[in-house]
């Protein structure tokens, strides 16, 4: 046997193993021009060996990229074998099919060398559009997760807010524990015609409870007539509640209804009672009493069916003890007594009213809506609030009035030790700032600890032992934050 039939007989099993191979294997000479094709290529590719062979083989299936753009040679890995000698993988371009298409591939382009000369490349690539297909299914389908996931919350949302407005009725929002012994006696007293006695620290919201007695009694469709007992004048105080005729006294220049006639048919809401003169108490006693009484002026008897429900921030008990109040008007008003909780004794509610507040502030000026993130809440959460539901209201008006975009800037409303209790766990659980109010969170931060060292920055006890840092980086910071004693 000669030695060009031993040289067939070797190449023969390689050309059935390249054949073989389900990849794509193409041979380049030291010029970038085909050498060898095997099937899986022109399987996959459409290009025969008459095709490549001889042929600039980035010409031919690598010329542009996915969105058409040119694909320089200079920049092609395939090439950069033959002229670094180094191993080249990609796993995110395409090669062109004869019929045009592009066939996302996978490939890698290896020097072939003899001795230390560079004479070709192999490149042995695959067709990854099964592959990519299946990830754009998982990418689908995780998408799709995600669209149920936010469709799930936004009916979670959706019946957490049903669910509010089954428990807030007629305005009270919140469902803990204090609220909820409150709206139990509401639902205890309301259908009853007793006069009942809220009392509660000021801005708890005692005239919401009110209104949902009124609306909860059968007086419901007759009116609600508040009285502010705190505004009215000793002088004026049988004229407010008790109305005049023309020319009763000076300034009188018409007939006037008093609250009680207003009311008559529902219910008369007596908001501060504690404040009413104590002379003029025994006539209001009267009227309650009796149903009945005379305009100032008149001397004709005015009989009305009226409920009372009365508010306080005072302990009237006291106001009794101390010759302040009428003992007998006291038990008048207070057959049915309700206490309502300090905001500070229901912090579940606060994240609930502060977003209702949220919501309300928004749409009356104007706004994109906002949401409160969890550290927001936990910082309003940690607040003591003296002045209960009315000071948080009015904390996140002005909190909505000077935030831009769709953040809340509480940090620009309340104080520097609220607005800092923002622990590192909270942000870790995925909430963050922006770098404004970071830089906000670390100057508030630095002035507490000032303010705590008298303004020392060094020395025991100053901001930079309180701080754990050197005294100099507290001053450095100080300057940098604008922070100076008195600013």
């Amino acid at each position: 046997m000669g030695v060009a039939e031993n040289t067939a007989v070797m190449e023969i099993p390689h050309e059935l193993i390249l054949g073989a191979l389900g990849e794509g294997v193409y041979g380049l000479d030291r010029e970038g021009n085909g050498t060898f094709v095997n099937e899986a290529a022109v399987r996959i590719l459409g290009w025969t060996g008459k095709d490549i062979i001889g042929e600039p083989l980035h010409d031919i299936h690598h010329h542009s990229h996915v969105d058409g753009s040119l694909y320089p040679q200079e920049d092609c890995p395939i090439y950069a074998a033959l002229l670094d000698g180094e191993v080249h993988e990609v796993d995110d371009e395409v090669f062109w099919h004869v019929n045009g298409d592009a066939i996302p591939v996978e490939y890698t382009s290896t020097p072939i060398l003899k001795g230390d000369e560079i004479v070709g490349a192999v490149v042995v690539f695959r067709d990854v559009t099964e592959r990519r297909r299946l990830q754009r299914e998982r990418q689908k389908a995780f998408e799709e997760i995600s669209h149920l996931k936010d469709q799930l919350e936004q009916e979670r949302d959706y019946l957490r807010d049903e669910l509010r407005s089954e428990t807030r009725f007629r305005g009270i929002i919140g469902s803990s524990e204090a609220l909820k012994r409150t709206l139990t006696q509401i639902d205890a007293v309301a259908q009853t015609p007793v006069s009942v006695l809220i009392e509660g620290e000021s801005g708890v919201g005692k005239e919401g409870i009110a209104r949902a007695i009124h609306e909860q009694s059968p007086r419901a469709e007759a009116p609600l007539v508040k009285v502010n007992c705190a505004s009215i004048p000793s002088e004026l105080f049988e004229s407010e509640f008790f109305g005049h005729v023309k020319g009763a006294f000076t300034g009188a220049h018409q007939d006037r209804v008093g609250r009680l006639q207003l009311a008559d048919g529902g219910t008369l809401f007596l908001d501060e009672v504690g404040e009413i003169p104590l002379s003029q108490q025994g006539k209001l006693l009267r009227a309650l009493q009796e149903h009945e009484f005379e305009r100032v002026g008149d001397d004709r008897t005015i009989r009305v069916d009226v409920r009372v429900v009365a508010a306080t921030n005072r302990a009237l008990s006291e106001e009794v003890k101390a010759g302040r109040f009428r003992e007998d008007l006291y038990y008048r008003l207070s057959v049915f007594p309700i206490e309502v909780p300090p905001l500070r004794f229901r912090r579940e509610d606060i994240g609930v009213l502060a977003q209702h507040f949220t919501d309300l502030a928004c749409a009356e000026l104007g706004r994109e809506p906002m949401s409160l993130s969890r550290q927001q809440v936990s910082v309003l959460e940690a607040h003591d609030w003296p002045g209960n539901v009315r000071e948080l209201k009015n904390v996140i008006e002005r909190t909505v009035i000077l935030s831009r975009g769709k953040r809340l800037r509480l940090d620009l409303v309340l104080s520097p030790q609220a607005t800092t209790d923002v622990t590192a766990a909270e942000v870790e659980n995925g909430e963050f700032m922006t770098e404004e109010e970071f830089r906000a969170l670390e100057r508030a931060n630095l002035r507490a600890a000032l303010t705590a060292a008298e303004w020392r920055v060094s020395g025991k006890g100053g901001a930079a032992e309180l701080l754990g840092l050197k005294p100099s980086t507290v001053a450095y910071r100080m300057k940098r934050l604008g922070l100076a004693k008195g600013g």
